[in-house]
């Protein structure tokens, strides 16, 4: 049987997350993010992506275990959180291809 939960704000789900032995990694820029291309995945990972124009907030980046950063030459100084959503997914099943 499928199985909704709502909530109305993301630290609890993070929490249980964190409990249940996921490495909560969010996608920012941010002075102590890794880059991309360098970061190895945990297989456990919860993926945590902000808001197109805001990004993540200050007080979901102190929940979190990492913060990793795609590194972007000229202008724009960023991607799009679409592409950049992507791009980090790819990652990820690039570093576990056996899914």
């Amino acid at each position: 049987m499928l199985k909704i939960e709502v909530h109305r704000t993301l630290s609890p789900v993070l929490a249980d997350m964190r409990g249940d032995g996921y490495r909560l990694v969010g996608l920012e820029q941010t002075t102590d993010s890794h880059n991309l291309h360098q970061y190895r995945f945990q297989c456990k990972t919860a993926l945590v992506i902000g808001n197109e124009r805001t990004g993540l907030t200050p007080e979901l980046l102190k929940l979190l275990d990492d913060v990793v950063e795609i590194p972007v030459w000229g202008m724009p100084f960023s991607y799009n959180v679409a592409t950049a959503t992507a791009m980090t997914l790819y990652e990820y099943c690039r570093q576990y291809p056996e899914g």
